[in-house]
């Protein structure tokens, strides 16, 4: 981003309203930040964007009405926003970051935050150095009905977790992997378990708490990805429930479901790609008919999306408060993706607080790597 970033003449210091945001990579995900912010009209808006290409980030600019663009981050930064979006690809996410911490900047940085737990750590490292906070999308933690059922869960109004299932059943057709940086350990660091299960899991990770254990297995099954392109894992948390976990991109009947079943019931959302409080039901267990409307007082116009989350992060920062999602909650996140994989690809049950400094899976998800890899080293190797 060396090149001047070309823009409109006025400072960012007069733009209004009171919160001045940042888009870092104009691609796909971007758009979906600049209309979250766009929700909160009034309390912040999008007053520059920064690409590599410029012509993209001039166009998206033009799309959502941003007066500044360039291809300039270090330029942007001078301008001090309130808040920086990361939304390039996963493997630019960490040097971008830091970038923005280094500058005293805050975050908000899409998901995977990090190809790896040591990648994560230096983000840590710089957060905790210098005081900036860093926050991850897990937009799935703020819809109305979520944030509900996990006051419930806390309280013991549903009674004790027991089972739960947990699945992103997605369909991505070969051409997708064609994205240069899709499918690859180096730049997007996983495959469905890294970078699709991952906002449902952990969702289900925000409302059962600590996990101690997993065992796993993934496979490239049918698509032309260095990646996995389905796996499977069974999770044991720390009150004792058990989970099974379902990511695939391999499914042409498209779904995202969890299903939690307690002493008291059996609470379920199925939706695809946002919930609102329409996709949950209960079903009380016998004899316990009265917690049916325990997500009766949900709004139901509320989804779990990227404005919601945006609103929590606003409502922290006129509080003077951590943003939501910091990077040691996502890194219990990550640590179980990191787990899964490991215990994939080595057939042996993977433990909390296993993966350290040293191990193969610390500095990559796929430690030494993928099973299938040296089937990929043959050029035209069928699946």
């Amino acid at each position: 981003m060396n090149e001047p970033a070309p823009s409109s003449q006025e400072p960012l210091a007069d733009a209004e309203p009171e919160r001045c945001h940042l888009v870092v990579g104009t691609g796909g995900i971007a758009h979906a930040h600049a209309a979250a912010v766009a929700a909160h009209r009034g309390r912040a808006a999008v007053v520059s964007a920064v690409d590599i290409d410029s012509r993209r980030a001039e166009a998206f600019a033009a799309e959502h009405g941003i007066p500044h663009w360039g291809t300039d981050l270090a330029q942007a930064l001078q301008e001090r926003p309130d808040l920086a979006h990361v939304c390039t690809p996963p493997g630019s996410h960490v040097p971008l970051a830091l970038q923005c911490i280094e500058a005293g900047v805050p975050v908000l940085l899409e998901k995977p935050p990090a190809l790896s737990l040591a990648e994560l750590d230096v983000l840590l490292e710089a957060s905790g150095r210098t005081g900036v906070d860093v926050a991850v999308v897990f937009q799935h933690r703020f819809g109305a009905a979520g944030l509900r059922l996990r006051q419930l869960l806390r309280e013991g109004a549903l009674g004790r977790p027991l089972v739960a299932v947990c699945d992103t059943m997605w369909y991505r057709p070969p051409e997708y992997f064609a994205v240069p940086w899709r499918g690859k350990w180096d730049v997007e660091g996983g495959g469905p378990t890294m970078g699709h299960g991952i906002h449902q899991f952990d969702l289900l990770l925000a409302l059962l708490g600590d996990w101690t254990e997993v065992s796993a297995m993934a496979a490239r099954l049918a698509r032309e990805t260095a990646t996995e392109d389905v796996s499977t894992a069974l999770v044991r948390f720390d009150g004792g429930a058990l989970a099974t976990i379902v990511n695939s991109l391999l499914s042409p009947r498209e779904t995202s479901v969890l299903r939690i079943d307690t002493e008291l019931a059996t609470v379920e959302v199925e939706h695809l790609y946002g919930y609102s409080e329409d996709d949950w039901t209960i079903t009380p267990a016998p004899g316990h008919e009265s917690v049916r409307d325990s997500l009766a007082a949900v709004a139901p116009d509320t989804r779990s999306c990227h404005a919601d989350q945006v609103g929590a992060v606003l409502d922290a920062m006129d509080a003077g408060a951590p943003l939501p999602v910091p990077l040691r909650e996502a890194r219990d996140t990550m640590e179980l993706v990191a787990a899964m994989y490991a215990s994939a690809f080595t057939g042996k049950t993977v433990r909390k607080g296993e993966i350290v400094p040293g191990h193969p899976f610390y500095t990559r998800m796929d430690g030494a790597g993928a099973p299938w890899a040296e089937d990929l080293s043959l050029e035209g190797a069928p699946l």
